[in-house]
């Protein structure tokens, strides 16, 4: 068993930040990072947006950045699957892969979400050169140029107006005939010119060109699921935005969700309903899912730890 002013859970932009603050208030923290190491941004390829990176720089770059920071602070990064949590009284007991047990007197929460993809195999191969699904990170890579967007909720609509500023055209691709989003939204995606709406189809195939390491795509295969007909879109970039998912299945019961799996924090905190615990970076945020806001609330977080104990 072992004992530790502050636990994090999570090794993305939120929890390597943590990290960095919870090492530099002399909290000593032990960060369990999980599966994938540097979270979602390591799935990117180059990142313009990070301050920091002028020129920009690849994902996983930025990411190992982070970490190798956290570490030289004196973050106790360890790989790993934290496996249960008891947040019903203080110290937190937390197990990591089922067996290895440690109390902790303060639990930041930084396990992020995860993208809804569309399940197709060549969008697994052209993910990253090509496919994406955050418009906000990627869609300057393809200024001037046709792009899909699928999806028919208000992210969905959001991102296909945003590309529609960058882009000379984008599909927007839509399995029903009509849109779950806000009505405000559906008059904004009406009244953009270059986007065309393509109603009752389902995507069936990234289309794309490989040449050794290369890749690049080159389409985006549709079924009409009234008529069954098949189209080829010819567009070098697709946007799936068909929602995220919070990872915080190993929270319920023990902290308060919303109604999407998200973890609740109180206004203007990273603080949950309980004590002592706190959630930062995309567990917490279904709204702007960046890296950097993601690093801004590890920051808090620890800081918000650092002053609990205190108190």
């Amino acid at each position: 068993m072992e004992t530790t002013k502050c636990l994090i859970i999570g090794g993305g932009p939120a929890g390597y930040t943590a990290g960095i603050y919870a090492s530099r208030a002399d909290m000593k923290p032990i960060l369990i990072e999980g599966p994938q190491p540097g979270g979602q941004l390591t799935i990117t390829t180059e990142v313009e947006n990070f301050p920091g990176y002028p020129n920009g720089k690849s994902g996983p770059d930025i990411m190992n950045d982070i970490r190798e920071q956290a570490l030289r602070m004196g973050t106790d990064i360890r790989t790993g699957m934290v496996t249960e949590v008891v947040f019903s009284k203080r110290p937190f007991r937390c197990l990591v892969e089922d067996t290895q047990e440690i109390l902790a007197d303060t639990v930041i929460i930084a396990t992020g979400a995860t993208a809804r993809w569309l399940g197709l195999e060549s969008e697994r191969t052209y993910r990253g050169f090509g496919v994406s699904a955050c418009a906000t990170c990627d869609g300057n890579f393809f200024r001037g140029r046709d792009v899909a967007v699928v999806g028919g909720g208000d992210t969905a609509l959001e991102e296909a107006t945003y590309l529609a500023k960058l882009c000379n055209k984008v599909y927007l691709v839509h399995r029903r005939d009509e849109f779950r989003a806000s009505k405000a939204m559906q008059q904004r995606v009406f009244n953009t010119a270059n986007i065309e709406v393509v109603w009752d189809s389902v995507p069936t195939e990234i289309v794309g060109e490989k040449k050794g390491f290369v890749k690049a795509v080159t389409g985006l295969s549709v079924n009409n699921k009234k008529t069954g007909e098949n189209t080829v879109l010819p567009v070098d970039g697709v946007f799936v935005a068909i929602g995220h998912q919070p990872v915080t299945e190993l929270f319920k019961g023990q902290i308060e969700l919303d109604a999407q799996g998200y973890i609740v924090t109180r206004p203007d905190s990273t603080a949950t309903n309980v004590p002592g615990v706190f959630a930062a970076g995309d567990v917490q945020d279904p709204h702007f899912r960046q890296a950097i806001t993601a690093a801004a609330s590890g920051c808090k977080a620890a800081l918000e730890a650092e002053r609990f104990l205190l108190q």
